[in-house]
C-alpha cells in the first residue's frame, strides 16, 4: 500500500483517500505514517462498494478528475501517471493497458474435461491494469447508477455501461497484480558479483596452461589438474557469485578422478551453474600476476578461448597481466597467482 500511496503523492495527486477494511485503520496509519495528504475510509463488502463508498467521501473535496488505483500494484511509476493524466485531459476516461503476447483460446467443456475451443483474436485484447482515470462527476454518477451486483471487475467497466468511452494508454509489465502467494516471494537479485584467487608454484619440467592455451615455458604450474590457475580464479569468481561454495568443494584436490584434467572442465561446470540459477556472464576481469613468460601476446587467444567454454562473447571477458617487480614469490618466479572478478546478470 505505501509503495502506491508514496508514487501518487509524489506525483502531486491530493487529496490521497486509502479504503481500508473495517478495523485495519490503525494498522494502515502505521503503514503510511509520514505521507502528507493521506485520508483513510473503511470500505465495503466488495470493491465496487469500496470505491463507490470512496467517491463518496470525495464529494465533499469537489475533485474535477480522480484516479482510481488497487494497492495490490505496488509498481506504480510515474511514466505510467504521467501518461494517464495527459490523456485525460482530452479524454473522458483513461486506463493502462498492455498487449496480450500468449495465444489466446476459448475453453469448453469435453467429456473428459476442459478441452480448447476457438482461437480468440489477442491482437483486439489487452490485459487492464490501474490507476483508472476518470472526471470525477462522470464515474460517480456511473457508481451511483449501477443496477447489477457490485461484483464489477473494475471501474471502466462501470463506466463504460454508464455510457462513457475509456481512452487507452500503454500500462507497464512492472505493475503486474499481486496475486498468488508466489508474487510475495522475494525476486532473485538482478546483478551479483564475485571474486576468486588462486596460487601455483611454478616448476621445471611441467606444461604451463592459462586461461586454456598452453604457452611454451621453461616451467609450468604445478598441481592436481592441470593447474591453469586463471580458470580456477574464475571458476571460484562464478561459484561465490551464486553462493555455490568454491573449486574445492566440486573438485575435491583428493579425488584421483580430478588429476591431470583439464581446467576447462571445471569452467563448463561453473558455467552451467550460473545459468540453472538463473543468471548470464555480464562480464569477467581476470589479472595474472607473474614476472614471465610475457603474456600480452597470448591476450587475445586467452579471451577467445574462455568465450568458447562459457559460449559467450568475448567481448565481455577481460584478461590482463602484471607483476609483482620482483617482490614477494611471484617476483622471484616461484609461482603465479591471478584473481578473478565476475558481474552476473539476471535472465
Amino acid at each position: 500500500m505505501r509503495h502506491s500511496v508514496e508514487a501518487l503523492a509524489q506525483a502531486g495527486l491530493a487529496p490521497i483517500l486509502v479504503m481500508v477494511p473495517h478495523g485495519g485503520e490503525e494498522l494502515a496509519r502505521q503503514a503510511l505514517s509520514g505521507i502528507a495528504g493521506v485520508q483513510l475510509a473503511v470500505g465495503g463488502k466488495t470493491r465496487q462498494e469500496s470505491v463507490r463508498l470512496g467517491l463518496e467521501v470525495l464529494v465533499a473535496d469537489k475533485p474535477d478528475r480522480v484516479l482510481i488505483h488497487d494497492a495490490a500494484r505496488p509498481a506504480l511509476s510515474p511514466g505510467v501517471i504521467g501518461r494517464i493524466l495527459e490523456a485525460l485531459d482530452v479524454s473522458k476516461a483513461v486506463i493502462p493497458v498492455l498487449s496480450v503476447v500468449d495465444s489466446i483460446a476459448h475453453c469448453e467443456d469435453g467429456a473428459s474435461g476442459p478441452v480448447m475451443g476457438a482461437p480468440a483474436r489477442r491482437e483486439a485484447l489487452r490485459r487492464v491494469q490501474t490507476p483508472q482515470a476518470f472526471h470525477f462527476p462522470e464515474i460517480l454518477e456511473a457508481h451511483r447508477n449501477w443496477t447489477a451486483a457490485s461484483n464489477a471487475g473494475d471501474d471502466a467497466q462501470v463506466a463504460r455501461a454508464h455510457g462513457v468511452e475509456i481512452a487507452l494508454v500503454e500500462g507497464d509489465e512492472a505493475l503486474h497484480k499481486l496475486t498468488f502467494a508466489s508474487d510475495f516471494q522475494p525476486s532473485a537479485p538482478p546483478v551479483r558479483v564475485g571474486t576468486g584467487y588462486d596460487v601455483h608454484r611454478l616448476v621445471e619440467g611441467e606444461e604451463l596452461w592459462l586461461c586454456g592455451i598452453r604457452i611454451e615455458h621453461s616451467h609450468g604450474l604445478s598441481g592436481h589438474s592441470d593447474a591453469d590457475v586463471a580458470i580456477h580464479a574464475l571458476v571460484d569468481a562464478l561459484l561465490g557469485a551464486i553462493g555455490a561454495g568454491d573449486i574445492g568443494q566440486h573438485f575435491p584436490p583428493s579425488d584421483p578422478q580430478w588429476r591431470g584434467v583439464s581446467s576447462d572442465r571445471f569452467l563448463t561446470h561453473a558455467g552451467k551453474l550460473v545459468a540453472n540459477a538463473g543468471y548470464c556472464l555480464g562480464n569477467a576481469d581476470i589479472t595474472i600476476i607473474c614476472e614471465s613468460p610475457r603474456l600480452g601476446p597470448h591476450r587475445d587467444a586467452m579471451r577467445s578461448r574462455l568465450a568458447d567454454i562459457l559460449n559467450v562473447d568475448p567481448a565481455v571477458i577481460a584478461v590482463k597481466a602484471t607483476t609483482t617487480e620482483k617482490l614477494g614469490f611471484t617476483g622471484r618466479s616461484e609461482g603465479i597467482a591471478a584473481q578473478a572478478a565476475v558481474c552476473l546478470c539476471r535472465m
